[in-house]
């Protein structure tokens, strides 16, 4: 196993940020680490990486434990945290160059290369690393985290604030990059995850309370679905309401609803008895596809857990 998480527990005074976390992750694997705010996402990934002790458990990266091996743990992650801290004033073949030494490598000007190679800073490898754009910036410090030939890479939060051009380029990359490497990813953009991630683990509140493919997941959870539903003149949501099996009606832009009836219930004939009675043309009639953000939603909004 690539990483392995054994009853990890972490207390900050009183506040338990981890609760009795296990999980294990193998080769190759592209894995979403979800969560809100708090539920201790990072403080997971500061353990892995040794830059925070944990208070009871165990846990170990390719092999070797965070404890007893911190050097070889270190020699085999690639990290990158949501606060990407780069040296500004260096240029970018230089700050890569440096982080090349931190690790002693034989090969440094070859790896440097390689690296501006991979992430696609050939253009920019001249320039500081302050006048980069963040997603620019964020390619400078995926190149720092791989440098060294990590065969774990772990990533807070590595799109955040980028525009929709530069997120498009760096789940490319990052999804690339899986095909070697075990990937550990934090983000909170469900798309992202559906589009990179082999499988996603959820937390919240310190605890483990979902594992595993984005399919899978999407089955969990309340049985209901939806509809989105537009006619071709106005109704009101206690019309839509009160027909039979009809849970929930949303009102969108226009004319347009989402309506929720239970999973086992087919509303759409219904659906379309009401415009006939009221005189109206249904214009679009789609079943919208359950998404992770909902089970996401479920699963750690206050009060739905058990």
């Amino acid at each position: 196993m690539s990483i392995s998480v054994r009853h990890i527990t972490k207390l900050f005074g009183a506040q338990k940020a981890l609760d009795d976390v296990s999980f294990e992750i193998g080769g190759s694997e592209v894995v979403g680490f979800l969560g809100p705010n708090g539920a201790g996402k990072s403080t997971m990934m500061k353990i892995l990486t040794c830059y925070l002790p944990p208070t009871g458990g165990d846990a170990g990266v390719c092999g070797f434990d965070i404890r007893e091996a911190s050097m070889d743990v270190r020699r085999n992650v690639g990290y990158l945290p949501e606060h990407n801290p780069l040296y500004t004033d260096l240029y970018v073949k230089e700050y890569l160059e440096f982080a090349a030494g931190m690790y002693r490598l034989r090969n440094k000007v070859a790896k440097v290369k390689e690296m501006i190679g991979t992430v696609g800073l050939e253009r920019e490898q001249h320039k500081k690393i302050g006048a980069l754009s963040k997603g620019y910036r964020q390619r400078v410090g995926l190149a720092q985290a791989m440098i060294h030939d990590p065969k774990v890479l772990i990533l807070d939060e590595p799109t955040s604030g980028l525009d929709p051009n530069q997120l498009e380029e760096i789940r490319g990359l990052i999804k690339h990059i899986g095909e070697q490497r075990t990937v550990m990813l934090s983000t909170h953009i469900m798309q992202e995850v559906e589009a990179i991630c082999s499988r996603v683990i959820i937390i919240d509140k310190g605890r483990i309370v979902a594992d595993d493919n984005a399919r899978h997941l999407r089955s969990m959870g309340d049985r209901k679905q939806a509809l989105w539903v537009e006619f071709d003149g106005r109704c009101t949501e206690q019309d839509l309401m009160a027909l039979p099996g009809v849970l929930e009606a949303v009102r969108g832009n226009g004319n347009t609803w989402t309506v929720t009836f239970a999973e086992d219930d087919d509303i759409r004939p219904t659906v379309f008895q009401f415009a006939v009675d009221k005189g109206l043309t249904v214009l679009t009639l789609q079943r919208a596809e359950r998404g992770l953000e909902d089970v996401f939603k479920e699963l750690t909004m206050p009060g739905t857990r058990k």
